[in-house]
């Protein structure tokens, strides 16, 4: 039997479940019983079914990219070897890489989530741009400055 091309959810569902588990599309293309990459992408393109739910699973992904960093930081099986507990350094560099990639991957996937840059808006409830005069532009930043120093919050008055 051939890979699939023909849509099936169940396809599907294997395939969402297999990223859920922090399984790469490349790998899971790679066997035999799955649609290559490129009928993925085609499926992607045509359903947008399968695209909301392969959305879902690449955000659960991220989620267990995050759950491997811990993994990987908290185990120290490998950071001493031999009889003499001798420094590992080649393991404990692999661990650092291997946390390095899945925080950068997951703060690619999931930037509000897992990602560095932080971002101020300023936008009311409705999301509606407010208007920053200089004056209110002056006030914001006397404030923040006072609330870091510690003092109160006189500098809005």
């Amino acid at each position: 039997m051939g890979r699939p091309s023909e849509f099936t959810q169940y396809v599907a569902d294997e395939i969402c479940e297999l990223l859920a588990d922090g399984i790469s599309l490349r790998k899971i293309c790679l066997r035999d019983e799955m649609p290559n990459k490129a009928t993925v992408f085609r499926w992607l393109a045509t359903r947008e079914e399968f695209r909301d739910q392969y959305a879902r699973a690449r955000e659960a992904q991220a989620d267990t990219l995050a759950d491997e960093i811990i993994d990987i930081a908290d185990d120290g099986s490998n950071d001493f070897m031999g009889d003499d507990e001798k420094y590992n350094g080649d393991a404990v560099q692999r661990s650092k890489l291997r946390v390095d990639a899945r925080k950068w991957l997951a703060a690619k996937m999931l930037p509000k989530k897992y990602g560095d840059a932080t971002m101020v808006k300023h936008a009311d409830a409705d999301g509606e741009k407010l208007p920053m005069d200089e004056t209110t532009k002056f006030t914001r930043l006397a404030a923040m400055a006072a609330a870091l120093r510690g003092e109160a919050d006189d500098a809005t008055d």
